[in-house]
């Protein structure tokens, strides 16, 4: 069995749903990040960058999503979760979630973790203010530029859907008026439709 160390509101979500599209056999620990839980020596033998999510393997522990959901997605060929058959098709794949990892996710983190590049609070203040610009542009490409619809990429649902839709979510929380992006937005819609997510929905809200 797999498992999966994750916490509400994170990136995990993306990883959670993949498992559950996948039909994979698998449990979710809930990583306390309010009592600090992944500062604590027991998680930091698990993943000692003191992130979630990380999948527990027969073969060792992953961490980064990215690699979570690539493996999810080869290791569950069934589910055609990824293109393998295409290496251009699975590079384009690759592309879009390191651009969700690299840039995307980084540039939302700037809004409540400053802390991870500055001390001085004029600092923290000012990424805080600009983060939602940020993100809000790099939605914008989304939109105009990344999604072929009615998924990610195109006609054929992929790791790439549940973590955009993990992003698409924080949009709102973030500050961000998820209005100008029409086709995000509809893709976050028919995620929210999908049995697996309604399903992993429910388990999170428990």
């Amino acid at each position: 069995m797999l498992k999966l160390y994750s916490f509400r509101g994170t990136i995990g979500l993306a990883c959670h749903i993949a498992l559950e599209e996948a039909g994979a056999d698998y449990q979710v620990e809930w990583v306390d990040f309010a009592r600090n839980a992944q500062r604590q020596p027991d998680y930091l033998a698990i993943n000692p960058k003191s992130r979630v999510p990380a999948l527990e393997t027969a073969q060792g522990v992953l961490t980064e999503a990215p690699a979570i959901l690539s493996y999810i997605a080869q290791t569950h060929p069934a589910a055609k979760l990824a293109p393998f058959g295409d290496a251009f098709a699975m590079a384009q794949v690759q592309a879009f979630n390191t651009y969700l990892c690299s840039t995307v996710h980084v540039a939302a983190a700037h809004r409540y973790r400053g802390y991870r590049w500055a001390d001085d609070p004029e600092a923290l203040k000012d990424m805080a203010r600009k983060a939602p610009l940020v993100v809000a542009d790099c939605f914008a490409l989304i939109e105009a530029n990344l999604v072929q619809g009615p998924w990610v990429m195109g006609e054929a649902y992929s790791i790439c859907d549940p973590y955009l839709y993990t992003l698409t979510s924080w949009l709102e929380r973030d500050g961000i008026d998820p209005a100008p992006y029409p086709k995000v937005m509809a893709h976050f819609a028919r995620m929210t439709a999908r049995p697996a997510v309604s399903k992993v929905l429910a388990q999170v809200a428990a």
